[in-house]
């Protein structure tokens, strides 16, 4: 396939574009090597009923009805409802659930409850996933209120400073526990467990019964029995054609810990992962992020298939075997710096699959593990995903974004001169440097941020490569073309975090994302604190001015300090402060204003991408000879045969 025929945009509904993503490079990789991204690919795609309900309780119920009334041919579905219904089911396939993937909040059906009604009673009600004994109607009572009470389980994630984040998060790691319950459990479990404790509560649910807290673990004998079951056949499948010995390892040690639920074998499984540099193929499966929990404590499920871009990853190499010279000139207190930076490693890579929070939308860089003494005392893997960028860009040439919001034409040649590469490059520094950066202080507890954390976190890394973006270093290294590129990074991330970020927040709600509330209170915070950017009215529209890139740069050093000191001393107040201010309000006024002029240009303002098929090619004696890819699937055609295929909670 060559790159004219290709075609990286998919389809459109609501406020989703959907992207294809390619496979560069994967004709060239031995059969050996297909045949171990096939299995890891399969692994990958049996975790996502597990992301379904952990996100809530009601998800796969809600999902798998509306799958049996779409794929009912005996019913209209020339109809205005019917057509809002499948809009709806195609969102909650998207966002792993019944809330928006980005602002949580739960989704507006556009068709009737009384539609709803009618339609679950001319569908066959054997196909209906009715419990035992259980009418349809009972079904229909239970799923209209969660369908359309608007106040029932209103938000998958509330971060609303003085509310119980726990009994007003619809997020189903936790059963009939208030947040200080959760907060006292965990606190009494680190008290006196060491600084090399494992994270406890990353791989569970915390329930209260008979005015008893205990955990229900995520293992093959425990919670989510089922599809762990499954990823473990096909990771242990995959160590027939593991590249070497150390994935083998690797992998072995994954399977013990999914066997357990045992988070100190998850840390050695994390270690010898980290320390396995061999190879062009990994992976990354597990219980990991843990923005989706209100209290930044439970992991959500996740799967990515990867494997090395070796031209891209120079840039990457060239970076991690500078980190110690970035490190020791780092603008922040020496107290917080690592006097020896050990095991970073960075890689260009292409996605092969995506699985559970990872999918449809996923993140363009990574950097794992979590756990802080893990990074210190064995370092981090870092990647950029390459052709996850690539398809990204190749879907935003020409939509009139930058003519619209960047404020004259020399800015805007500026950043299509340097955006992209510059883009890159950020995202490396945040991935590979940003996140393994700096040190906590002794005995100062990683989650004593609580439900800042996350935000804290991705603003210390963005700032973090904000301020090296601008240094002379990255000239030298041959990493930027000339002192100007930086500034095409340094406008397109002001314009971002003050005005373009909030198209994705309906009118009168304020920020929820770690990520959108870390851009947020960067750029809130230069304005408010020096006069190197400003906003500026021309012809009745808002745009950024950059009024002084150095100074730009000496307020970024200066705020980097500060996030840097938050983190290593673990001062939750600050944190708090700092996140309300800068991070969660939206003047009403701009907002309206930037929706409008957003709305104009008929871009979709969040994007995802539909996994390629793998297809193993038999001889006639029943071997595989190769793995091929098929790119035409729909996205209905895809989700439709994951359901059927790796369905294994409903």
């Amino acid at each position: 396939m060559t790159e004219s025929d290709f075609c990286y945009t998919g389809e459109r509904f609501a406020d989703i574009q959907l992207l294809r993503y390619r496979l560069n490079g994967f004709e060239q990789l031995s059969l050996s090597q297909k045949r171990f991204i096939y299995c890891l690919a399969k692994a990958t795609l049996y975790g996502r009923d597990i992301t379904f309900n952990q996100f809530g309780k009601f998800n796969l119920l809600v999902r798998r009805t509306l799958e049996v009334v779409v794929e009912d041919l005996t019913i209209d579905h020339d109809n205005d409802e019917f057509r809002a219904l499948h809009t709806y089911l195609k969102r909650v396939w998207f966002s792993n659930g019944i809330y928006h993937h980005y602002g949580c909040e739960k989704f507006v059906p556009g068709f009737s409850e009384s539609y709803f009604r009618y339609i679950l009673n001319k569908v066959e009600s054997r196909k209906l996933p009715l419990a035992d004994g259980q009418t349809v109607e009972e079904l229909a009572d239970i799923l209209s209120r969660v369908i359309f009470d608007a106040s029932y389980l209103p938000k998958r994630v509330n971060k609303t400073d003085g509310d119980d984040l726990v009994l007003t998060s619809a997020c189903n790691y936790y059963e009939g526990v208030t947040q200080q319950e959760a907060e006292d459990y965990y606190n009494a479990l680190k008290d006196g467990a060491g600084d090399n404790a494992p994270s406890f509560g990353l791989n569970s649910r915390l329930v209260k019964r008979d005015g008893q807290l205990f955990e229900e673990v995520y293992s093959a004998e425990g919670l989510y029995a089922n599809p762990i079951k499954h990823i473990i056949y096909w990771l242990e499948k995959a160590m027939a054609f593991a590249e070497n010995d150390k994935q083998r390892d690797v992998i072995s040690t994954l399977v013990d810990y999914y066997r357990t639920g045992n988070l100190n074998t998850f840390d050695e499984y994390s270690i010898k992962w980290v320390e396995c540099l061999e190879g062009r193929v990994d992976f990354i499966n597990g219980f990991i992020e843990v923005y989706g929990d209100p209290l930044g404590q439970k992991a959500s499920w996740e799967g990515i298939v990867e494997y090395t871009d070796l031209d891209a990853t120079r840039r990457t190499r060239t970076i991690s075997d500078n980190a110690q010279w970035f490190e020791d000139h780092s603008p922040v207190d020496s107290r917080f710096r690592k006097p020896v930076v050990k095991g970073v490693s960075a890689n260009v890579i292409c996605a092969a699959m995506l699985g559970g929070d990872e999918y449809p939308s996923t993140a363009i860089g990574i950097n794992l593990p979590n756990a802080d003494w893990i990074r210190a005392q064995h370092g981090s893997k870092s990647v950029t995903i390459g052709n996850l960028t690539e398809a990204y860009n190749k879907a935003a040439k020409g939509n009139g974004f930058l003519d619209e919001f960047a404020i004259d034409q020399p800015t805007i040649e500026m950043i299509r001169k340097y955006g992209d590469v510059c883009d890159d490059l950020h995202t490396d520094l945040h991935e590979c440097l940003g996140h393994g950066s700096g040190q906590l202080l002794p005995g100062v507890s990683p989650d004593a941020l609580k439900s800042y954390g996350s935000t804290i976190e991705e603003a210390r890394a963005d700032l973090f490569g904000l301020y090296y973006i601008a240094d002379k270093k990255l000239i030298e290294l041959q990493l930027l073309p000339d002192a100007e590129a930086y500034k095409s990074q340094y406008y397109s991330y002001i314009m971002n975090g003050l005005l373009t970020q909030i198209v994705r927040i309906a009118p009168g709600n304020k920020i929820e994302e770690a990520h959108m509330r870390n851009r947020a209170l960067i750029a809130h915070w230069c304005l408010d604190n020096g006069n190197a950017i400003s906003l500026v009215r021309r012809e009745g529209k808002t745009y950024v001015q950059v009024n002084d890139y150095e100074e730009l740069r000496q307020q970024f050093a200066t705020l980097l300090a500060e996030i840097q000191r938050i983190k290593s001393e673990g001062d939750y107040e600050a944190a708090r402060k700092m996140v309300e201010t800068y991070g969660v309000n939206i003047n009403l006024d701009l907002h309206t204003e930037i929706l409008g002029r957003y709305k104009r240009l008929n871009i979709a303002p969040y994007k995802g991408f539909l996994n390629p098929r793998m297809i193993p090619v038999f001889n006639v004696q029943g071997d595989v000879t190769d793995i091929t890819l098929d790119y035409s699937e729909s996205y209905d055609e895809q989700m439709l045969r994951y359901s059927r295929q790796y369905g294994t909670l409903i």
